[in-house]
């Protein structure tokens, strides 16, 4: 958000140049990670389906959707074949609790510690929390779609997420079952230019790759919980101050 320019910089052209190197050296298809939280925008449906016009509202979201336009030109010149994977909101054990985004494990971290989070806003963005085992399966399935030669495949583009919009009050609420004594959350400014809603409907995955998600959230939570608890190198001092929700 803070500098448009150097983001385009690593993440449009990285990618690109990634693209250039699949070209020269025969790769016969990509699988792309690219998002389902931040690259639809405000909308008028909700689960917001793949069909939708996409309005992101963040420089990671523009350039997820140009790097998606970009898979469409190279399969159309240079026959490379495709499969976008618009991730919800992602989480699960290992993940950073200490970069700008990541909600769970920043929580996680926080409560941890003896700190309490921060809610950005009035707590009642929504998002669609996916678990990570989930993610790799739909992974795993759409390397198979690849491997497929009898599929014509000019470009597939599908939602993994769960369909559940789940605010971000309910995810403290449930993460503060995981403690004996819970802290009462501390409400901060909203930060600009983020989304109110989001929630992705992952139907069309299902009619394609046979993918749905299996872990329920409060399992999700549960495993990371324990795994997060359980680090022997867990850290004690936390090094932000905020709490991102996205």
């Amino acid at each position: 958000m803070a500098d448009p320019a150097h983001d385009a910089e690593v993440n449009i052209v990285g990618s690109v140049n990634l693209l250039e190197c699949a070209r020269r050296h025969g790769v016969r298809g990509v699988i792309f990670p690219s998002t389902g939280g931040a690259i639809y925008g405000d909308q008028t449906i909700y689960p917001t389906p793949e069909g939708q016009a996409a309005h992101p509202q963040s420089p990671y979201g523009v350039a997820k959707l140009a790097i998606e336009h970009y898979l469409y030109y190279y399969r159309a010149v240079h026959g490379l074949r495709s499969v976008v994977l618009r991730y919800a909101n992602v989480y699960g054990p290992r993940q950073d609790p200490f970069g700008e985004a990541g909600v769970v494990a920043i929580f996680i971290q926080r409560l941890l510690t003896g700190d309490v989070p921060i809610i950005n806003g009035d707590g009642d963005q929504t998002r669609d929390f996916v678990f990570v085992e989930d993610v790799v399966r739909a992974n795993l399935l759409a390397l198979d779609y690849l491997k497929d030669d009898s599929e014509d495949l000019a470009q597939l583009v599908v939602n993994i997420g769960t369909g559940e919009e789940v605010s971000v009050n309910k995810l403290f609420a449930l993460l503060s079952l995981f403690l004996s004594r819970p802290p009462e959350p501390i409400y901060g400014l909203p930060k600009a230019g983020e989304q109110r809603r989001s929630v992705i409907d992952p139907s069309y995955a299902k009619r394609t790759l046979g993918w749905e998600a299996l872990v329920a959230l409060e399992d999700g939570l549960g495993q990371t919980w324990e795994w997060f608890k359980k680090r022997s190198d867990f850290p004690r001092t936390p090094r932000m101050t905020t709490t991102p929700t996205h």
